[in-house]
């Protein structure tokens, strides 16, 4: 005897422990344990190892063995969000034909948008954990900016299509990010999450506006 628990003891509120090959399952389970921790909370301040271990039903322990510290399971927290932010993108630009480039982008920002109207916890921890700078004078890095980068690949196609804009294809897709994000920050905080409704018509216009 190693002094090991056997893959299918039990481990915590009556959950039978994933048995050998099913860890990449059980991370996944902790994520998702930690998002709905996330959203209950409103923000990251009371997550903790235990609170997300009692949720998915294992002792701590387990997660130990896929995050080595409250801070790694964060960061993991952050790509997964970031992760299903870029699906939930692709998936609704995809929703429109290819030749309909400008639908495509407000596609894009409309479910940018819808994600952090959802997902409020979410969406604060995001934007203060999205980019960073590896060393001074460096452009910055993180998922943040891959949202803007994505944006941006957007406006160019409609370069390519032959809408003009009024501004660089990046410019364009910072004046709109930034646009929808104090929109959205304008919802969470100030209007009291009052007047979802208008979100969408604002960002159309402020699309619109990039274009000569």
């Amino acid at each position: 005897m190693n002094g090991r628990m056997p893959e299918n003891a039990e481990a915590g509120n009556g959950r039978t422990r994933n048995r050998w090959g099913e860890g990449e399952r059980l991370r996944g389970e902790i994520l998702a344990a930690a998002g709905r921790l996330l959203a209950e909370l409103g923000g990251e301040d009371g997550l903790t190892i235990r609170g997300v271990a009692r949720a998915v039903g294992i002792a701590p322990a387990s997660i130990y063995q896929h995050f080595s510290d409250r801070a790694e399971l964060v960061r993991g927290l952050l790509d997964h969000e970031y992760a299903r932010l870029a699906d939930s993108m692709r998936a609704a630009e995809e929703t429109l034909g290819v030749t309909d480039v400008v639908g495509r982008v407000r596609a894009q920002i409309h479910a940018y948008c819808a994600f952090a109207l959802e997902n409020p916890g979410h969406y604060r921890l995001m934007l203060a954990n999205g980019a960073s700078r590896p060393e001074p004078g460096a452009r910055a890095e993180g998922p943040l900016l891959d949202v803007i980068d994505r944006l941006a690949a957007g406006f160019e196609r409609c370069v390519a299509a032959g809408h003009e804009l009024r501004v660089s294809p990046g410019r364009a897709a910072a004046i709109v990010f930034v646009g929808a994000h104090g929109r959205v920050a304008l919802f969470h905080s100030v209007l009291n999450r009052t007047g979802a409704e208008l979100v969408e018509p604002f960002v159309d216009e402020l699309v619109s506006l990039v274009f000569a």
